[in-house]
């Protein structure tokens, strides 16, 4: 495949991340799928810490989906692998035996229960995992595991993302410092039903699994089930939170626990960084587009009007072409399904009110939005009258370079 030029709307530099106390990770080429790349990750992780995830809703999982759902539910984790470049789904037993051997060794070199050991793989579906170049370099990643390889982790896992992807934050519990320090990768195949293609967030914060668990599910309800860039949902999509446990605060047994607040803005935070740079890094994408959605009979209403909206092939486009063509944005809400109400419902574009109670409205001017669709960050608001349901979702716009990146994927 073809080297991809960066996005337009990546960040002008990879992040500054903080280490997490109790994490070391190390990136490697096994020559997987790419050459002349690091393409796997080892991430080992301080004996006691805690694991939460969730997965995809896709009915055809890979085979490190099902390990993972599998072994979290212990909560217990002491390593992480990831490859790039071959999914590992839809490969029979060949992928399931791909994963024992890959966590089988893993856990051999950090001496600790293959059950400890998380997997992850991304890339072309279909096709047999060669485990064995995996497996051969994963001795020399243990041997270079250190506390700030995050650049080389984030690149590691990347397949057509065109930038690596990192967030951090430092906040407090019980007044003591914790951490907060994730990577992902992800630029098409993303329309998350519960995550979106790979993410980990680390953090040395001491919370039980059930914590973790509830306070990752929130969390990512309010970042990667908040973006879509092409309506599609991968096989492979995991998002896995640790928690190493060597903050120095005090225990904390519950998600309601007033003292994880401080906590709670830092993770939400991260994961919504995170999950914004998977769209800003879209296939082929040039504007970053957020859509908001009010008055809707709920949360979840709201929500999916919003994905209709954003993932309209006629809205991206059109937003590609910089054309304010609003009609289409009305024909998402109403192809939607979800109730609105034609008569009360208000569009507005980059704050310039377009539409109104069942029409456009008298004192639109399209010269008005023109300015405002020639940027790089298009505001959709619609509020569709019918009760105090609200939801945002991030996308970004369609155009020729989804077509060039995918038609050339497997090359």
């Amino acid at each position: 495949m073809p080297e991809l030029t960066r996005s337009p709307l990546a960040p002008k530099r990879f992040p500054r991340v903080h280490p997490v106390a109790g994490v070391r990770l190390a990136a490697g080429r096994a020559g997987v799928h790419y050459r002349g790349r690091d393409d796997l990750l080892l991430v080992e992780l301080a004996r006691g810490t805690r694991v939460a995830g969730v997965f995809t809703q896709s009915s055809m999982p890979g085979a490190p989906v099902d390990w993972c759902r599998r072994i979290v539910k212990a909560g217990a984790a002491r390593a992480l692998v990831v490859n790039a470049g071959n999914a590992n789904v839809f490969t029979g037993q060949a992928g399931h035996d791909a994963v024992q051997a890959t966590v089988g060794t893993t856990s051999r070199l950090l001496r600790c229960k293959k059950e400890e050991v998380f997997a992850a793989s991304t890339g072309v579906i279909g096709e047999t995992l060669p485990v064995d170049k995996m497996t051969a370099v994963l001795p020399k990643l243990k041997a270079r595991l250190q506390a700030d390889a995050w650049p080389k982790a984030a690149k590691a896992i990347t397949t057509t993302d065109t930038f690596p992807k990192a967030a951090s934050a430092t906040c407090e519990i019980d007044g003591k410092a914790v951490t907060v320090s994730g990577i992902a990768k992800g630029s098409g195949m993303i329309a998350p039903d519960m995550a979106t293609m790979l993410a980990f967030v680390f953090t040395d914060a001491r919370l039980p699994a059930n914590v973790l668990k509830s306070v990752l599910r929130q969390a990512n309800g309010q970042s990667f089930n908040c973006i879509t860039v092409d309506s599609d949902t991968s096989t492979s999509d995991t998002v896995l939170l640790f928690a190493t446990g060597k903050a120095r605060h005090k225990d904390v047994g519950s998600a309601s626990d007033r003292r994880l607040r401080s906590f709670k803005t830092a993770l939400a935070a991260v994961m919504r960084d995170l999950a914004q740079q998977v769209v800003r890094d879209g296939e082929g994408a040039g504007k970053f587009v957020t859509v908001n959605v009010t008055g809707a009979r709920n949360t979840g209403d709201a929500r999916g009007i919003a994905r209709a909206i954003a993932n309209s092939p006629l809205v991206k486009t059109a937003i590609a072409g910089e054309d304010a063509n609003w009609g289409r944005i009305i024909m998402a809400v109403g192809k939607s399904g979800i109730p609105a109400n034609r008569d009360k419902l208000r569009l507005t574009i980059g704050g310039v009110l377009v539409a109104k109670d069942g029409a456009r409205f008298d004192g639109y001017r399209e010269d008005d939005v023109v300015p405002h669709m020639k940027g790089d960050a298009i505001d959709i608001s619609v509020d569709v009258g019918l009760g105090r349901g609200k939801a945002t979702v991030w996308t970004c716009d369609l155009t020729h370079g989804y077509i060039s990146i995918n038609a050339d994927y497997r090359s």
